[in-house]
C-alpha cells in the first residue's frame, strides 16, 4: 500500500473541512449531492467522448496503483548478470536451455532474439521499438487523467451558475439569497477540489510509475545488447550498478554468487 498518498489524500480533506468548521460555517453545507452528480457526471461523460470506455476504464483500473503500489522488483538484474556469466562460459546458445525459466517477459523475449539473431543492433532496434510502443501505450492512462483534471473544474463553474440561475427567484429576500450563493458555489469547490487533489496527482504518479517501468526495461535491453557482445559480466554487472546506485539501492543481492557459480540456483541445476 502507498500509505503516503492515502495519508497525504485524507489529510488534505480534514484540513479544508477543519478550515470550513473554524469558520463557523455549517458542514452540512459541503454536502450537496446535486453538485457531486453535475462535477462527476459531466467529467466523465467528457471524458467518454474524449476517449473510448476501454480506454477510460483501462485508466481507472490503473490508477489502483497509486494507492496500492507494487514495488519495482529488481530481481531482473539479478538474472542479466547470471545470464551474462552463463553465455561467457558455455556460449551465448547454452541460454536455450533457460530461457523457459525467465520469468519477465521483455527479458525473456531479449534472450530468446539473442539466441535467433546474431545482430546486436537489430536486437536493440527491435527492443527499443517495443519499449518506445509500450510506454506510448501506457501514457494514455495518465493523458486521460489529466483530461479528467481539466473537466472537472469546468463542470464545478456549470453547477455553480445553475445554482445560481435557481435563487434568482429570492433575490428580494438577502438572507435565502445569501445562503444560496453560498449552497451554489460548493459545486465549484467539488470541481477544483477532485481536479486538483485527485485527477493531476493521479495522472503524475502515473508517470512518475511509467518511467520507472521504462527506465527499468531501458536497462535491461542494455544488458541483452552486452550480452549479444560477449561483454565481460563485470562489465556488464558495472553497468547495472550504476542503474541501481541511480535508485538508492546499494547493490545487487546475489550477484556475486552469480557472477564466481556456474549455478546459482536462480534456475534450477543444469
Amino acid at each position: 500500500m502507498n500509505f503516503s498518498a492515502i495519508i497525504a489524500l485524507f489529510a488534505a480533506v480534514i484540513l479544508i473541512l477543519a478550515s470550513h468548521h473554524n469558520d463557523g460555517a455549517s458542514m452540512v453545507s459541503l454536502l450537496q449531492p446535486s453538485a457531486v452528480m453535475i462535477v462527476l457526471g459531466g467529467t466523465f461523460c467528457a471524458a467518454i467522448v474524449n476517449f473510448t470506455p476501454s480506454t477510460l476504464m483501462s485508466a481507472l483500473r490503473a490508477s489502483v496503483d497509486v494507492f496500492v503500489e507494487k514495488p519495482q522488483s529488481y530481481k531482473v538484474i539479478d538474472e542479466i548478470v547470471y545470464l551474462a556469466h552463463q553465455a561467457r562460459v558455455k556460449g551465448l546458445f547454452s541460454l536455450n536451455n533457460l530461457v523457459d525459466n525467465i520469468q519477465d517477459p521483455f527479458l525473456k523475449r531479449g534472450v530468446q532474439l539473442s539466441i535467433d539473431f546474431n545482430n546486436p543492433q537489430m536486437i536493440y532496434d527491435i527492443l527499443k521499438a517495443e519499449i518506445a510502443y509500450d510506454e506510448e501505450e501506457e501514457l494514455i492512462n495518465s493523458r486521460v487523467f489529466e483530461a479528467l483534471g481539466g473537466y472537472a473544474p469546468t463542470f464545478g463553474i456549470v453547477g455553480a451558475v445553475f445554482g445560481l440561475i435557481q435563487i434568482m427567484g429570492y433575490i428580494e429576500q438577502p438572507d435565502i439569497l445569501a445562503q444560496g450563493i453560498a449552497v451554489a458555489f460548493v459545486s465549484t469547490l467539488y470541481g477544483v477540489g477532485f481536479a486538483n487533489l485527485l485527477f493531476l496527482p493521479v495522472a503524475g504518479k502515473l508517470k512518475m510509475n511509467l518511467r520507472e517501468k521504462v527506465l527499468l526495461k531501458e536497462v535491461v535491453l542494455q544488458g541483452i545488447v552486452s550480452i549479444q557482445m560477449e561483454e565481460s559480466p563485470m562489465v556488464i554487472e558495472e553497468k547495472l550498478v550504476a542503474y541501481l546506485k541511480y535508485h538508492g539501492t546499494g547493490h545487487i543481492p546475489g550477484v556475486i554468487n552469480a557472477r564466481n557459480s556456474q549455478n546459482s540456483g536462480m534456475y534450477g541445476a543444469r
